[in-house]
């Protein structure tokens, strides 16, 4: 067992103490990010430029914003330029159908990729980050004054600019920030009304979620975090940078998990003693969470670098895990466990407040492909289950194929198992989300005027024999 710094000490003790020196006046100050509307006209050039290069690997596939941040445009800026050109990305992003319908009635035809990507980066400046056009304007001029293929267009960036900024952007629907296969499917699945709601959370950047070991005073922490505290004792806080740099973080008394995706672990119910395994564990919010409780717990996943940061938070908490960097359906250990934990690879379509590139990625075939992935984990973890123990399965999409059909064709191959009803205000979930079946699909639109959640379905089902 990895232990911290502070293990010997009360959390809740360590939680009260954080208040105290927030009252005090002694938490650290935010970490400063860029903020456009400090910049004058000849400012913010390189940032612009690498907020255009985040835009375009965004839209290019899956993984793509990630990958860029390590690219010379981006990673040579400085940190809080760097951090702007991020923000600026996600907002292109999180609005670019509603940037594109208004650019698309101000060109008489369509300019290249690189031309309309210097228009789509000033428009999430003006339209989303609040930034003065001015500066916008004319840092998007300069950009395009940059490069041979569109320096013969910055007449035609500075008419657009202009004349937008002079006459308004005029009407934009949020449904067109959503790729139209997925509205198309979205709109059948959950009706028009949903769909809405759906596209408003798309528009928005999400607050930051921190899950609690058990004994930790909530109240405490999210009065020294300026947070709120939501149903489950989740805490949702506004505050923004170096996650390093905020009180708890090096107590290990909280880590990052968005509400919606602590439910699966509350429905599971790990108890002291119990023996569980964690298929799919990486990036570990939910291994975290069954170790905090004091089962004992093995966490296995494909991936080694992505498990790099599970290893690092059980060292930050004082919490242990077996870990193993292997495919779940490939493990030779013969073990089995009181509980199952499978959090199944998906098109992870539920994520879009915080992912927003993932709608851009997803493509309609990536659904029939991971169903087949999630087919297979589900009967591999089904074998893993002791008698009279129960299994948990969840994914962050929001097609159907991935979670009810799912469900629907498990318990038709494996009799033993019986769906166990979820009780939403037992495991922190919108009472909206559970089904007639007793799982629970939880949707981004539930609990907006709370700002949203991830989206997931989730299901239990203990084994009766």
């Amino acid at each position: 067992m990895t232990r911290g710094p502070d293990q010997g000490r009360s959390s809740a003790a360590r939680g009260r103490r954080m208040a105290d020196k927030a009252r005090a006046g002694t938490r650290p100050p935010k970490p400063r990010v860029a903020d456009p509307r400090d910049d004058g006209p000849d400012i913010g050039v390189e940032a612009r430029l690498a907020a255009g290069v985040l835009l375009n690997a965004a839209l290019e596939g899956r993984g793509g914003l990630d990958t860029a941040l390590s690219f010379r445009e981006v990673s040579d800026l400085p940190g809080p330029d760097r951090a702007f050109a991020r923000a600026v990305a996600m907002a292109a992003l999180r609005r670019l159908g509603e940037i594109d319908q208004i650019l698309d009635r101000k060109l008489q035809k369509a300019p290249p990729l690189a031309v309309r990507t210097i228009l789509r980066v000033a428009l999430a400046q003006t339209l989303v980050l609040e930034t003065p056009a001015f500066a916008a304007v004319s840092t998007a001029v300069k950009l395009a004054e940059r490069e041979t293929k569109t320096r013969p267009y910055k007449n035609l960036v500075n008419a657009v600019l202009r004349g937008i900024e002079r006459e308004g952007p005029g009407l934009t629907t949020a449904e067109s920030n959503l790729p139209e296969w997925l509205a198309a499917r979205w709109r059948a699945t959950y009706g028009e009304a949903t769909l809405t709601g759906l596209a408003l959370a798309a528009r928005e950047e999400p607050s930051t979620d921190l899950s609690l070991k058990p004994d930790v005073d909530a109240a405490a922490v999210a009065e020294a975090l300026d947070g709120e505290v939501l149903a489950g004792n989740t805490i949702r806080t506004g505050r923004r940078g170096d996650l390093a740099t905020w009180p708890g973080f090096d107590d290990g008394i909280w880590w990052v998990q968005d509400a919606a995706a602590a439910v699966p672990v509350r429905l599971l119910a790990p108890k002291a003693g119990e023996s569980i395994v964690d298929f799919c564990a990486a990036p570990g919010g939910k291994t975290l969470q069954i170790a905090a409780s004091g089962a004992s717990v093995v966490a296995l996943d494909r991936s080694a670098p992505r498990l790099k940061r599970l290893t690092e938070n059980l060292q930050r908490t004082g919490l242990s895990a077996e870990v193993f960097a292997v495919p779940a359906e490939d493990w030779d250990d013969p073990r089995t466990f009181d509980a199952v934990l499978l959090d199944a690879p998906c098109t992870a379509t539920g994520t879009f407040r915080r992912n927003p590139e993932v709608l851009r990625a997803t493509k309609p075939a990536d659904v029939a492909k991971l169903a087949d992935v999630q087919h297979r984990l589900l009967d591999a973890a089904a074998e893993r289950v002791k008698p009279g123990g129960r299994l948990v399965y969840c994914v962050c999409s929001l097609e159907r194929e991935e979670g009810e059909t799912q469900i629907i064709a498990f318990l038709r191959r494996n009799p033993a198992f019986r769906t166990a009803p979820a009780v939403p205000a037992e495991v922190g979930a919108p009472d909206e989300a559970l089904t007639s079946e007793g799982w629970l699909r939880i949707l981004p639109s539930m609990w907006a005027e709370k700002g949203g959640l991830d989206g997931f379905f989730i299901a239990r089902l203990d084994r009766v024999a």
